[in-house]
């Protein structure tokens, strides 16, 4: 897959490679065979961490591009080096929140002229479904539509990537705020519990995010990461839990009232994450709509084998 017609390799700038999904993505393009480059912004500093990352990304085969946001120059001779760019700027409000310096992105590849694909930074929830959305969490969604509106009025071909909860996040902590590890005893069901949710694997997402980005089925399409086995109500969840444990946990059912009620008392980035829950477990926003086969990403590349949410459980055990 990583071969272009002529029998090229793919060549892939990925934006935002030292983020949470970020690195998942370089790796991923590696692994399918693409031509691997990465953004090396000199803002790094003295950050480590990244530096670290990157040099590890440089052994694995990925070229290292020098280029900064405050330089269009260089953003615009980075993107001539490949076929397509893959963002994965920070959306998140406890993170950092960047996903509008993507605009920056979309003047250079405009520019540049010959991006063949671009897909910003999605991963998530689909946008234009949450124009409803609870604000301060709204604003990305928001930020996202700006991004795409931009996209398409420089007429840059595009695929987005959405449609699912990061497992790390809202698997293995079984779906409970302010924490990133299994409850011990009680645990927080979202209403009766039964609307359907989608979780998938940080890892299976950057591949299926890999495979797309050469993929003329997914050209100028949204791709839904919506793999059928993953699809589970909370309830289900936390029950695959208690048979992996041995051990039924003590459920307390959370009425939507309940669940916003001191939302305005909370932190902004508090604030944003009780919004997206809402939306996500009372609303059912991943699930309440039909995606064809075409759109989604298992029945695309039944080749990844996703990973199961008991098997991702029993990392905790």
């Amino acid at each position: 897959m990583g071969e272009s017609k002529c029998g090229e390799k793919t060549r892939v700038l990925v934006v935002g490679a030292t983020g949470y999904i970020g690195k998942r993505i370089v790796k991923a393009c590696l692994d399918e065979g693409h031509e691997t480059y990465v953004l090396q912004r000199p803002e790094i500093g003295l950050d480590i961490e990244k530096v670290q990352l990157l040099l590890s990304f440089k052994k694995l085969g990925a070229h290292l591009v020098e280029a900064s946001f405050s330089d269009h120059q260089s953003l615009v001779s980075a993107v001539k080096l490949v076929d397509v760019v893959v963002s994965a700027m920070s959306g998140v409000h406890f993170r950092s929140h960047n996903i509008l310096v993507q605009l920056k992105l979309v003047e250079a590849i405009k520019e540049a002229g010959n991006v063949k694909r671009f897909l910003p930074s999605e991963f998530g929830m689909d946008p234009p479904r949450m124009g409803h959305a609870l604000p301060p969490g709204r604003e990305t969604f928001d930020q996202k539509m700006e991004v795409r509106q931009a996209i398409e009025v420089a007429g840059i071909p595009y695929t987005y990537v959405v449609g699912a909860c990061f497992a790390a996040y809202f698997a293995g902590n079984l779906s409970q705020m302010e924490t990133l590890l299994p409850p011990k005893k009680l645990v927080n069901i979202y209403g009766d519990g039964n609307i359907k949710v989608v979780f998938a694997d940080e890892d299976d997402i950057a591949k299926y995010t890999a495979k797309t980005l050469n993929d003329p089925r997914t050209l100028n399409k949204t791709v839904y990461v919506r793999p059928p086995d993953n699809v589970l109500t909370h309830t289900e969840l936390v029950q695959i839990w208690e048979k992996l444990t041995g051990n039924v946990l003590e459920k307390t059912n959370i009425s939507a009232k309940d669940f916003l009620a001191n939302i305005e008392q909370m932190p902004i980035p508090h604030q944003a994450g009780l919004g997206h829950f809402y939306h996500i477990f009372y609303e059912g926003c991943l699930t309440d709509h039909e995606v064809g086969e075409d759109e989604e990403a298992s029945s695309l590349y039944p080749d990844v084998k996703y990973r199961r949410m008991d098997d991702y459980l029993r990392m905790f055990l």
